[in-house]
Parts: structure tokens; C-alpha cells; sequence
């Protein structure tokens, strides 16, 4: 019997089923992963993950492996390069965004020691576990990821509204959202 899975999974795309397999709703407490996230979720805004997971390589290359001191120092010379490169999502706005949003994840580190000291905060310092069987009982946000939408955009943060913040808290496991029949739900639950 074949293994069951989250329903907004296409089981078409091998490199989309490992992404839900190995990494969507595994608890995160790394700052460079959690700095990859926002900079991916961010670029998502209006289009699907999976055309975001897809260019995920090219992301990394590009922006130092996700360390937010060097992007935090990109001149513009640099975003108008990245501006040209097919492999990024190439919106100026967008990749303006992340490098601006580099500058204020590292602040939000010296206030608070780690951004994910700062960021775990929002959900009591445990993931919140739901109990959701079907696609339409998945919400696209929640009190928490307004909550903290408007405390990063007080700290300067863009392209960070619910909904994208939303999507990093399950893709960074402050959100168990995988419904109650697949696999990965109670692997990351014993995990924890």
C-alpha cells in the first residue's frame, strides 16, 4: 500500500515529494535555513511553491548560501546582475526585498541572540500541532503568522504578509500541518 500524503502534494514531481518527505514541517531552529525560507517564501509571493523549489539551487548560488551578513552587504551592481540571471524569480522589488530583509534578520539576531530565538517565540516555543484531514481545512493564515507578519514589518521586513509567513511557519515546523492520515505527521511528532 502506498504511503499516504499531504493532498496538495503532486506525486508527478519526484523533487516536490522529497521536499514534503524530508523538510516541509520539520522544526527548524538553524538562522541560515530559516533565512533561506523567508528569501524563498518571499520570492513565492504570487506563484506556487513548487516553481520557487525549482529554482531553489539557483537561490543559494546566488545568495551566498543564504548567509544574511553577505547578502546583507549586496550593492545594487549586484541586484541589477541577479536581475538578469534566469535562474531567479526576477522581480526588482523581490530581490531588493531580501537583501533589505538581510539587514533586518541580522539586527533582529543582536537583539535577540538568534532569529530563531526571536522568531519561536510566536508559537510558545513549541510547534502547533493541528488536526486537519482535508485541503480545505488548510488555512492560509493564522493568529500567529499575523502576529508576526506585523512584528517583522515593524521591524522593516517586506514581502513578509500572513500568508507568506504562514507557509514559512509550516515549512519550518512552528506549524505541524501535515493532515492526519500521512506518513510524515507522526514521523515529525515522535521526532519532537
Amino acid at each position: 500500500m502506498p504511503l499516504q500524503r499531504c493532498p496538495w502534494l503532486d506525486l508527478d514531481k519526484p523533487d516536490y515529494v522529497a521536499y514534503h518527505d524530508l523538510e516541509w514541517g520539520v522544526p527548524v531552529h538553524d538562522d541560515r535555513k530559516h533565512f533561506e525560507f523567508l528569501t524563498l517564501e518571499s520570492a513565492q509571493a504570487g506563484l506556487s511553491w513548487y516553481t520557487v523549489l525549482r529554482k531553489r539551487a539557483n537561490y543559494r548560488q546566488a545568495f551566498a548560501e543564504f548567509d544574511p551578513a553577505k547578502v546583507a552587504r549586496f550593492s545594487a551592481a549586484k541586484i541589477e546582475q541577479m536581475l538578469q540571471d534566469p535562474g531567479l524569480i526576477r522581480n526588482r522589488r523581490k530581490i531588493s526585498a531580501a537583501v533589505e530583509n538581510a539587514r533586518h534578520f541580522l539586527a533582529v539576531q543582536d537583539e535577540f541572540g538568534s532569529f530563531s530565538s526571536y522568531i519561536w517565540r510566536f508559537v510558545g516555543g513549541e510547534p502547533i500541532v493541528n488536526e486537519f484531514r482535508t485541503l480545505a481545512d488548510l488555512p492560509a493564515t493564522s493568529r500567529e503568522s499575523d502576529a508576526l507578519s506585523k512584528d517583522l514589518k515593524s521591524r522593516g521586513f517586506k514581502f513578509i504578509g500572513s500568508t507568506v509567513i504562514y507557509a514559512h511557519m509550516q515549512a519550518t515546523g512552528m506549524v505541524n500541518d501535515h493532515v492526519l492520515d500521512c506518513f510524515r505527521r507522526g514521523q515529525i511528532l515522535d521526532a519532537g
